[in-house]
């Protein structure tokens, strides 16, 4: 049988070693720059207009009864890149995560429904999954788009996700520089 006696119930109090990295955190975090939090809520900005832009012309461009889902997989390859962009181009994480909250808000005052697709964290995983994957990220994202899309295998679809992996990531890095963030 089973038995539970080396198993060991935490009390209701953190530990000491917790509170301590809790309150590091909490210095470090109080001291970002209002200029720098400034900068990262306009990069967020910057980038989510363009995503509105981009999702706008995909959406005018084809007939979305037959395309809708390869839109709603655009969207989300998009909104995944400028996640992972935000996160590779920041200095610091608190950053990222303004300009990743920055760029959600924008989309969500602008079209909740757009926002409502654009965030699936069933095919953030497959991505995430591809990008930490190393090597060839630009080719893995590529497929990972292409399944997504139940086109898995079709060269012309992965170079499709490719494509738009490569050039919203440039967006994205050409918003960091025009916003000083680097």
């Amino acid at each position: 049988m089973y038995s539970d006696n080396d198993i060991k119930i935490a009390g209701d109090k953190p530990s000491e070693q917790i509170k301590k990295n809790r309150e590091a955190r909490l210095k470090e975090n109080s001291g970002i720059d209002k200029a720098e939090i400034k900068k990262a809520r306009s990069w967020g900005k910057a980038v989510a207009l363009k995503f509105i832009e981009d999702a706008r012309e995909s959406s005018a461009d084809g007939n979305e009864a037959t395309n809708g889902e390869m839109l709603v997989q655009r969207r989300m390859l998009l909104s995944f890149t400028a996640t992972v962009g935000f996160e590779q181009l920041s200095s610091d994480d608190a950053l990222s995560g303004i300009a990743q909250k920055s760029f959600l808000d924008t989309i969500k005052a602008a079209d909740s429904n757009l926002y409502r697709t654009s965030g699936d964290t069933g095919a953030f995983s497959f991505y995430y999954l591809a990008f930490r994957r190393g090597g060839e990220v630009d080719r893995r994202i590529g497929q990972t788009f292409a399944m997504l899309c139940s086109h898995d295998g079709d060269p012309i679809f992965q170079e499709l996700g490719e494509a738009l992996y490569c050039w919203f990531l440039s967006v994205v890095k050409t918003a960091a520089k025009e916003n000083g963030i680097i």
